[in-house]
C-alpha cells in the first residue's frame, strides 16, 4: 500500500530533471521574470531617441530657408537677408546666423534725374545677399523690394519709372521675383511691419492687445505711430491684424514730409521766406535768425561770419541765415510746424496737422532717430524726455567751433542737425503727443537683445507667416510639435526609465 505513494513523490522530486530534459532552465524562468521591467527601460529610451532624432533630421531640412527683403529708404537703401524656419499656425523662428543687412546711400528718390541709375544702386546689395545665400538656394529664396517715404514724395510716374529698372535688376539677380514684389508701401503699412517687429521682439506678438507695445519711428522723411488705442477711433484710421487668436485693432498714421531731415529743411525755408517767426530778430531785413542751428556755424564760403550783437537793419545781409542756436526758440519753431494746417482739422483730436491722433496708450518704444539722438547724448534707453532738453539746451548755446573740437569724428552734416532733433523730438513727444518730462513708458531704442527694430523684420514676419496659413511646412509642423512639448516628453521617459528600474530592482534574487 506504500508504494504508490513512494512513487508518487519520486515521480514529483523527478520533475524538474524532467523538466530539464525538456529544456526549460531555471536561467529561462529567470529570463522571463526579466523581460516586463527590462522592456519598459528600452521603450524609454527609444522614445526619447526617436523624438530627439526626429527634432534633429527635421531641422535640418527645414532650417535655413532664406528670404529678402529690401527697404528702400529717404536716406538709403538697405538689404535684409533673413534666416528662418517656416512657420507654422505662428510666427516663423528665426535663425540669427544667416540673418544680415547692409545699406547703401543715396536712397532711390535720388536717382529721380536718372532712374537707370536706382538700378546700378542695387548691384552692391545683391552681391551681399549672394555672399550669404548658398547659391544652389538663389532660385528658391524670395527677394522684394519695398520703398518708403523716399519713393512716396515723388511722383508717381517717375516713382513708377525708378521701381520699373530696379525689377528689371532684380529679375536677372538669379533670385525668386516676380513684379508686383517691388512696390511702395503705404505709411500705415510701415507703421505696422515696425509694430509687428517690435512685439515680435519682446514675445508678446500673439497675445493680449493689453500686453503689447506701441512703437513711433522718426525717420528721415517721415513718422509713423502705430499702437493699439485705448478709444475709438474713426475707420480710416483703423488697421485689423490677426495673430494666432487675437486680432488687434490698430491705430497707425505715416507723417510725411516730418521726418528729421526732411522737416529740418522745411523748416530753414519756412524761416528764409519769412513765414514762420520765432523771434523779433527774425524780422531784420535781409537776414533770418536760425534758432536751431549753433552759433558760429558758416552757411558758405560766400557767408562772413556775422556777429550777433552787431546786427541792425542798416546792412544787407541778402536774405542770409545766421546761425545762433536757441533750444526753446528752436522748439517753437518745431511745434509751429508741427501744427502747420491744424486749422482743417475735421476731427476731434488734430494733434499733428489735420490728421487724427488719438491718445497715447499704453507702453512705448521710439525708435530710428529717436535712438540716434538719445544715443548721441548718451543718453540711456529711459532716460526721461526732461533729460533731452537739458541736453539740448546745452549743445544747442554751445559755439559751433567748440562742437567741432569735441565732436570731431562726427560727419558735419550729422553734427549740424543735432540741435534741432533734440528740440523736435521734444516738440513732438511732449508738447504734440502730451507724453510728461518724466514719464516712464517710453523707451528709446533700436533693438531688443539681438534683434533690430527694423519694419523689413515686422513685413518678413507678416508675409511668412501668411504664406503658412495657405501652405503649411510639415516639417515646420514637427517641428514645432515636438519642441512645444519636448519638457513633457522628456518627464515621460524619465518616468518610464524610473519605472523599469523599480520592478528591476523588485524582481532581483537576493543571495541569502
Amino acid at each position: 500500500m506504500r508504494r504508490p505513494n513512494a512513487q508518487a513523490q519520486a515521480s514529483r522530486r523527478n520533475r524538474p530533471h524532467e523538466m530539464l530534459s525538456q529544456g526549460v532552465s531555471s536561467h529561462s524562468i529567470n529570463k522571463y521574470s526579466w523581460c516586463f521591467p527590462g522592456c519598459i527601460v528600452s521603450a524609454a529610451f527609444a522614445f526619447f531617441a526617436a523624438a530627439s532624432g526626429l527634432l534633429y533630421l527635421s531641422s535640418f531640412s527645414s532650417a535655413h530657408k532664406f528670404d529678402v527683403i529690401i527697404d528702400a529708404g529717404s536716406t538709403g537703401t538697405r538689404i535684409h537677408v533673413f534666416g528662418c524656419i517656416s512657420a507654422w499656425g505662428g510666427m516663423p523662428v528665426i535663425d540669427h546666423g544667416p540673418t544680415a543687412s547692409m545699406k547703401v546711400s543715396p536712397g532711390l528718390s535720388a536717382f529721380a534725374n536718372n532712374p537707370a541709375k536706382a538700378a546700378q544702386s542695387l548691384t552692391e546689395l545683391l552681391e551681399f545677399v549672394r555672399e550669404r545665400v548658398p547659391k544652389n538656394r538663389w532660385g528658391e529664396t524670395n527677394i522684394r523690394l519695398m520703398a518708403t517715404a523716399g519713393l512716396r514724395s515723388l511722383d508717381g510716374d517717375l516713382a513708377e519709372r525708378i521701381l520699373e529698372y530696379c525689377r528689371s535688376a532684380l529679375r536677372a539677380s538669379g533670385f525668386e521675383f516676380q513684379d508686383d514684389w517691388a512696390s511702395v508701401i503705404s505709411g500705415a503699412d510701415e507703421g505696422v511691419y515696425a509694430w509687428v517687429a517690435a512685439n515680435y521682439a519682446l514675445g508678446t506678438l500673439g497675445k493680449e492687445a493689453h500686453e503689447t507695445t506701441g512703437i513711433i519711428e522718426l525717420g528721415g522723411a517721415s513718422v509713423q505711430i502705430t499702437f493699439v488705442p485705448g478709444e475709438p477711433i474713426p475707420p480710416e484710421f483703423s488697421l485689423a491684424l490677426k495673430f494666432g487668436q487675437v486680432i488687434y485693432n490698430l491705430y497707425s498714421h505715416s507723417f510725411l514730409h516730418l521726418g528729421q531731415n526732411t522737416a529740418h529743411d522745411y523748416l530753414q525755408k519756412l524761416l528764409g521766406s519769412s513765414k514762420l517767426k520765432t523771434s523779433p530778430e527774425s524780422l531784420l531785413e535781409g537776414v533770418y535768425i536760425d534758432p536751431c542751428t549753433p552759433k558760429g556755424y558758416l552757411y558758405g564760403v560766400e557767408h562772413r561770419r556775422i556777429s550777433y550783437d552787431v546786427l541792425n537793419t542798416n546792412i544787407d545781409y541778402s536774405r542770409t541765415p545766421h546761425a545762433f542756436g536757441n533750444f526753446s526758440e528752436c522748439r517753437y519753431a518745431a511745434l509751429m510746424l508741427l501744427q502747420k494746417e491744424k486749422d482743417r482739422c475735421s476731427y476731434e483730436n488734430c494733434r499733428i496737422g489735420s490728421a487724427f491722433v488719438p491718445k497715447l496708450h499704453g507702453k512705448l518704444i521710439a525708435t530710428e532717430n529717436f535712438f540716434h539722438t538719445s544715443k548721441f547724448f548718451g543718453l540711456g534707453p529711459s532716460s526721461f524726455i526732461s533729460d533731452l532738453i537739458l541736453a539740448g539746451e546745452q549743445f544747442c548755446e554751445e559755439d559751433w567751433s567748440e562742437l567741432r573740437r569735441k565732436y570731431h569724428a562726427v560727419e558735419e552734416e550729422d553734427l549740424l542737425r543735432y540741435c534741432f532733433s533734440s528740440a523736435y523730438i521734444v516738440a513732438l513727444l511732449h508738447d504734440i503727443l502730451g507724453i510728461a518730462t518724466n514719464d516712464t513708458r517710453v523707451v528709446f531704442a533700436n533693438q531688443v537683445g539681438e534683434v533690430p527694430l527694423d519694419w523689413a523684420l515686422g513685413a518678413f514676419i507678416v508675409q511668412k507667416t501668411a504664406e503658412a496659413a495657405v501652405h503649411p511646412d510639415w516639417n515646420a509642423v514637427i517641428i514645432l510639435a515636438i519642441r512645444s512639448h519636448l519638457r513633457s516628453i522628456f518627464v515621460f521617459a524619465a518616468f518610464l526609465t524610473f519605472l523599469g528600474w523599480f520592478a528591476l530592482n523588485r524582481r532581483r534574487p537576493q543571495l541569502k
